[in-house]
């Protein structure tokens, strides 16, 4: 999922989400989708963008509680104590995003303003956005601008493969926006991007996060012929939730996605694990939850992340509460018991959170991170 973010200003009302567990009879209760996002229209050359606004940094917004700062800011309601990110810092971070910005690259870490780019960035893992940064779909939990996209570049897959070699990366996602307006949904600029990234960085581990290019299944062959190691495509809400959280997308055109994605690896003969990527916090139930737990299963999704939503903007879907940490944990060892390989559950956990861990081959590569070398030059592993 392209990441709900951390909820920027804005002050929750008095009635608000509650950080305590949903009792057991309280009704089901579907969203309403609060807004139409705004068509974003590109600038006039030479002109004003009259959508442009000062950005503020990550998460952060000035002046007391409903009162705005100087900048026009207000301050965050709070969240529960759980919901803290890590700052930004650290000479990768720092190094990372000063290449990012030479390279003149979209990551949906920034677009999607996500909380773990500090953690990310700083163990030289990042999530790259090909095919522009507007989307021609209106989901109504993601940061990234909607409107009618006017970008497209050919040379792409090979500025992005060149610049992610110059980045030092030990593992890459690649996602995009979806690119309805495209004959193949942008399928073809990701297997070229793919086929690029390999062969100048042949040892880094290659993720891919994509749209579900409309249930077409010659779409989807085009990307898995390109062999990422691991095809992402999240099914973000429960079965109830998916028409105001996901308005064009479909549940079991999502877990098609993944289920084909699975049979086209075993007949390339390349070992291609599958991902996806839920929300808790919009109104679903634990029962609801345990369901796409065992829809995912049933098509042998490998990977489960599980994170809470956090409201971008006020014009965004509501935020009906947060899960406690206990929460997060015991879903974990649910998903775990059905046979998921790998599960992330928490607080901030997005899509690509401790993507560089989920690969095959992670596991190797983790022990030669950790080893080191003795003063003969033997590689000496880690005290387990």
């Amino acid at each position: 999922m392209t990441s709900p973010g951390i909820e920027p200003p804005g002050v929750e009302p008095p009635d608000g989400p509650s950080s305590a567990p949903a009792e057991s009879g309280r009704p089901e209760y579907t969203p309403g989708m609060a807004r139409e996002l705004p068509i974003f229209e590109p600038a006039p050359a030479g002109g004003h963008d009259p959508h442009a606004r000062a950005e503020l940094p990550l998460s952060l917004g000035g002046g007391m509680a409903g009162e705005p700062a100087a900048d026009g800011s207000i301050a965050l309601r709070r969240h529960p104590d759980w919901i803290r990110a890590r700052m930004p810092s650290g000479e990768n971070y720092h190094d990372l995003k000063s290449l990012l910005r030479g390279l003149s690259l979209n990551t949906v870490c920034e677009e999607a303003h996500c909380p773990n780019i500090g953690e990310c960035w700083d163990q030289r893992t990042a999530t790259i956005m090909i095919l522009g940064d507007t989307c021609t779909r209106a989901c109504g939990f993601c940061a990234v601008k909607t409107g009618r996209p006017t970008w497209f570049d050919d040379d792409e897959p090979r500025r992005v493969a060149e610049a992610i070699s110059t980045l030092g990366l030990e593992h890459v996602v690649v996602t995009s926006v979806a690119r309805d307006d495209l004959p193949d949904g942008g399928a073809s600029v990701f297997a070229e991007t793919i086929r690029q990234m390999r062969d100048r960085s042949p040892g880094m581990g290659i993720e891919v996060l994509t749209p579900d290019f409309n249930g077409s299944d010659d779409a989807l062959r085009v990307v898995m012929d390109a062999r990422p190691d691991i095809l992402n495509h999240n099914l973000e809400t429960v079965k109830r939730l998916q028409k105001p959280v996901r308005r064009r997308a479909r549940w079991d055109r999502s877990l098609q996605v993944l289920d084909h994605a699975k049979s086209m690896a075993r007949e390339i003969g390349y070992p291609v694990h599958t991902k996806s990527s839920l929300m808790v916090g919009l109104g679903e139930t634990r029962a609801e939850l345990q369901e796409a737990f065992e829809a995912l299963r049933a098509v042998d999704c490998d990977i489960l992340t599980i994170g809470q939503y956090l409201r971008p903007s006020l014009q965004h879907l509501p935020l009906e509460r947060y899960y406690h940490p206990d929460e997060f944990a015991e879903m974990n060892a649910s998903a775990l018991t059905l046979g998921f390989r790998h599960v992330e559950s928490g607080p901030l956990v997005r899509s690509s959170y401790h993507a560089r861990d989920q690969v095959p081959g992670a596991e190797l590569r983790a022990r030669r991170r950790a080893a080191t070398i003795d003063a003969e030059g033997r590689v000496v592993p880690a005290a387990s």
